[in-house]
């Protein structure tokens, strides 16, 4: 239960910061957007293999 738990919040995180970025830098960038989005995604997809995956 523990681990369902962290990982519902580890995505909840995720969505929060790609909102937030978006809503603070990149409302009318569509391409600057998308690739925020795309990077912020993949640093927390390497944050998680490279350390949670054991973990949690």
């Amino acid at each position: 239960m523990g681990r369902q738990i962290a990982t519902v919040l580890y995505v909840l995180a995720l969505i929060i910061v790609v909102v937030g970025v978006d809503i603070l830098f990149f409302r009318h960038l569509f391409w600057s957007r998308l690739i925020a989005n795309v990077a912020i995604v993949a640093v927390f997809t390497a944050f998680y293999l490279g350390f949670l995956k054991n973990h949690l």
